[in-house]
């Protein structure tokens, strides 16, 4: 069985860069976790770093150049951490991180300072005091598994978990974050499915950014969960050389209905440090999502949203297509940028 690169040495090997960039490279992993799976490296175009899939997952020196405003926690995940491993930022939901371990470390990840070290991760006596806390809490109707990702967790313990999170009444819907369907599709097996079959609702959020992700390999993963009651969304960072022209979104998100996947997020890519070369401004977002409009189906239509540096939550960020509010006097905007007068 392949195994995961987890070296310098392997991305040599492997030809995914030149033994010139090993030592720049040594010093990015030091500082930001290296992982690609076997199945994400059969979609990388070695030694090419023009390669939207190359971009996602091999250091590049880039990383070292932090930038003004750049945080090592963009989100403010620590402003909102009552207990370890779980964030509380919104009244009906709590995020649960049991594990930093992921099998592919993106590098943009807005948890880049975290994933990848063992410390970070829950053991069983801090997963109780995180249940704990949902426990008493009867506010708390979804909980969204997130990390590093929670489908690196054996069925055996993430059914465990699943069946703890069954018991509290209050929890209505478990939500999974996971890259595991486009980055190592092998693991949705039914097995995992049976785990997943408890009475809250379980939505699983696929991270993916590149229609080149959707391999024949992680279409069947998908299918596989969706043909067993499992809705399915997506979530997508707008990055800079990989996604950000047109046609390449509108390719992904018409890919991502065709396997019945909802898109649900375009993310505008959090300030986490290292990250400048991926980030586009927030106008071109703008005109992406205006193009967009102009060119996909309803059912296509990703939101454009920010996390607000501090821990202050994520926020649609447009654009806006009505102003010019006067005496119920309204302009709406057109997909193709023509004001229209409406009255209300």
């Amino acid at each position: 069985m392949q195994k995961a690169l987890t070296r310098v040495d392997d991305l040599v090997q492997t030809g995914l860069i030149d033994p010139s960039e090993a030592a720049i490279t040594g010093a990015v992993a030091e500082n930001f976790s290296l992982r690609i799976s076997p199945h994400a490296l059969a979609q990388i175009a070695a030694g090419d770093r023009g390669d939207p899939i190359h971009a996602q997952y091999v250091p590049s020196a880039d990383e070292l150049i932090v930038s003004p405003g750049e945080l090592s926690d963009p989100i403010g995940d620590a402003a909102h951490e009552p207990v370890k491993g779980l964030t509380h930022r919104y009244p009906d939901r709590v995020l649960l991180k049991p594990t930093h371990t992921c099998h592919v470390y993106c590098r943009f990840c807005f948890r880049r300072e975290k994933v990848g070290r063992a410390d970070a991760a829950l053991d069983e006596s801090e997963l109780e005091v995180a249940l704990d806390y949902i426990r008493q809490r009867p506010e708390i109707w979804e909980v969204i598994l997130s990390g590093g990702d929670p489908l690196v967790l054996s069925n055996r313990r993430l059914g465990l978990l699943l069946r703890k999170l069954e018991e509290i009444a209050h929890v209505a819907v478990v939500r999974f974050h996971t890259r595991v369907p486009v980055a190592e599709p092998s693991r949705i097996n039914s097995g995992l499915i049976r785990a997943m079959k408890i009475r809250p609702a379980v939505y699983v959020v696929v991270h993916v950014n590149h229609p080149r992700e959707l391999t024949a390999e992680a279409r069947c993963a998908l299918a596989l969960l969706v043909d067993n009651g499992i809705p399915l969304l997506s979530q997508t960072v707008l990055l800079k050389g990989v996604n950000n022209d047109t046609a390449t979104l509108a390719e992904l998100m018409r890919s991502l209905v065709a396997v019945r996947v909802k898109p649900y997020y375009l993310h505008h890519l959090d300030k986490a440090r290292g990250t400048q070369h991926f980030r586009c401004s927030i106008a071109e977002g703008h005109k992406l999502m205006r193009d967009l409009r102009g060119v996909l189906s309803g059912l296509c239509q990703p939101t454009y949203v920010l996390d607000i540096p501090g821990g202050f939550g994520k926020v649609p960020i447009g654009p806006e297509y009505l102003g010019g509010q006067r005496q119920g006097l309204y302009q709406a905007r057109d997909y193709r940028n023509v004001l229209h007068d409406y009255q209300d």
